[in-house]
């Protein structure tokens, strides 16, 4: 079991023992942590022989890609039968464009990127699959120092500024169809702003953000941690808002493949989804997450310090401007099987954001696309079988920061109902 990226040799040969096929508890013991209160007793047997033992998983420099790494260093994918190479990638257009060429079998991916390929929106049209989610909150916003020293210093401010037309303000998000965007958006036009015609937006991979802001070629940004919290300790920027705090407990990273790859190596998903689920159990234990934040700051695969990971991944939160707090909202992997579920009104909600942005030309039967991407009966039958609880319902009706209620029955109304869209 290996990544695809080069690491230090004690790393390695440390990484290579953990492949051999460790249990979780062992596993566990051996990067100083605890094994999670569910603790599956299932393997490669009850999921039946994988179809394709050797698959390769895709992911993006990021905090919440630690589920999918997590399988792969605490011997998950081993225990499942499968030989997995993590894959890290430079952008997430080369996640997309590589899961759909087969080059990756599965990958983290961006909620509403997983939607979009679906769509054929920016991409070759190809049917997709939501397999889980990986993590709900733990993104922010960022702005530059420079915005505070002007004065500008939450979306009340931003927005006299950018009315006044003195200058093109710049922000960036990751991807166009993505999680990054939908929350940028969502925010600058809460605060009155038109995303596409007050300011200039542009897509910037997660880990050049902090470096593309220290050089002056944006104002503000949206994306996962570290990148934010990277800012603060740069001290070149300061977190206006949290995701959480725009949605408390929001779908983020999910784990996604291509419909036709589900189909045909049902074993394999099966197999690929138990070690996530496992994984990301041993994450949510706070007592873990030392540990984590070590092993997934390295070179291999985040590349930041540590402490810039830990602190938000324990709840820490300090803006740059002085405030200081702990929150409860923050970075979430298991929550008692609440964050891996994959809502399928999760899904509609991505799709009103489609619409309201003019990404999908017209109305749609939003609950049937939600119902073809996510995979819920391929979870269920996972989640059971680890005694993992599932949810009675997959529709909920939301209510994000600026008082608008989402009820998934009535999407249509609810894309075309906000007074700034496409």
């Amino acid at each position: 079991m290996k990544a695809s990226t080069s690491v230090p040799a004690a790393d390695g040969a440390r990484r290579e023992f953990l492949g051999r096929g460790l249990n979780l508890g062992l596993s566990a013991i051996l990067l100083g942590g605890v094994a999670p209160a569910y603790l599956a007793t299932v393997g490669a047997a009850d999921f039946g022989k994988p179809e394709k033992a050797d698959i390769s998983i895709g992911f993006i420099p990021l905090t919440d890609c630690a589920s999918v790494v997590m399988a792969s260093e605490l011997g998950l994918f081993k225990k499942y039968g499968l030989n997995v190479t993590v894959s890290k990638e430079a952008s997430w257009a080369a996640v997309r464009d590589k899961v759909l060429l087969g080059q990756l079998d599965a990958a983290h991916m961006l909620y509403g990127m997983v939607y979009g390929a679906h769509l054929g929106i920016g991409s070759q049209k190809k049917n997709m699959a939501i397999l889980m989610g990986l993590n709900h909150n733990g993104q922010a916003i960022t702005l530059s120092n420079k915005l505070a020293e002007a004065g500008i210093k939450d979306g009340a401010s931003l927005k006299k500024a950018v009315m006044k037309k003195d200058r093109e303000y710049t922000f960036a998000q990751t991807f166009p169809t993505g999680t990054h965007a939908m929350w940028l958006y969502y925010w600058l036009a809460a605060n009155g702003i038109d995303p596409f015609k007050d300011v200039k937006n542009i897509v910037i991979p997660p880990p050049q953000m902090v470096a593309n802001m220290r050089v002056g070629n944006m104002d503000g940004y949206c994306v996962g941690e570290p990148w934010n919290a990277r800012a603060v300790f740069d001290r070149i920027g300061f977190t206006v808002t949290t995701t959480q705090a725009i949605w408390k407990n929001h779908p983020e990273k999910v784990l996604g493949t291509t419909q036709e790859f589900a189909t045909r190596y049902p074993n394999t998903t099966r197999a690929m989804v138990a070690a996530v689920i496992e994984a990301s159990q041993y994450i949510d234990a706070m007592a873990n997450r030392a540990g984590v934040s070590d092993l997934i700051g390295g070179k291999a695969y985040v590349n930041a310090p540590s402490q810039v990971i830990l602190a938000r991944m324990q709840g820490h939160y300090e803006d740059g401007l002085g405030r200081k707090w702990s929150d409860p909202d923050y970075m979430k992997f298991f929550a008692d099987g609440e964050v891996n579920f994959p809502y399928l009104s999760h899904g509609v909600w991505f799709l009103t954001q489609l619409r309201r942005w003019g990404l999908l030309k017209e109305d749609l039967d939003y609950p049937v696309v939600a119902r073809q991407v996510n995979q819920i009966d391929l979870y269920s039958s996972v989640a059971s079988a680890l005694g993992v609880p599932v949810p009675a319902t997959a529709m909920k009706t939301e209510t994000l920061f600026d008082g608008t209620v989402f009820d998934p029955s009535k999407a249509a109304a609810y894309a075309s109902g906000f007074a700034i869209r496409a």
